[in-house]
């Protein structure tokens, strides 16, 4: 599945991202396309839901969601992060 999100920037949020991701139960790959903002997901349950709460909770809402400058926050913070950690 692909899902198209806000806040996208670098590879640190990328990084960020897949890591989040990853954790979630079911998530087997993740692959993020920086330049078209596009996360797509390997998953064995196809849990979209948990999935898009996950993004939003780590401050890149999908596409059409309520992008809030709290969520452009965590992005910020998510994306330094995943710089350093990368």
């Amino acid at each position: 599945m692909n899902i198209q999100i806000e806040n996208l920037k670098c590879g640190g949020c990328a990084s960020t991202i897949k890591k989040g991701l990853l954790g979630l139960n079911g998530v087997n790959e993740v692959n993020v396309d920086v330049e078209k903002s596009i996360v797509s997901i390997t998953s064995e349950n196809e849990n979209l839901e948990k999935i898009k709460e996950k993004l939003s909770k780590l401050g890149y809402p999908e596409v059409g969601d309520k992008n809030t400058i709290v969520q452009k926050a965590k992005s910020f913070v998510s994306c330094a992060v995943g710089r350093i950690e990368s």
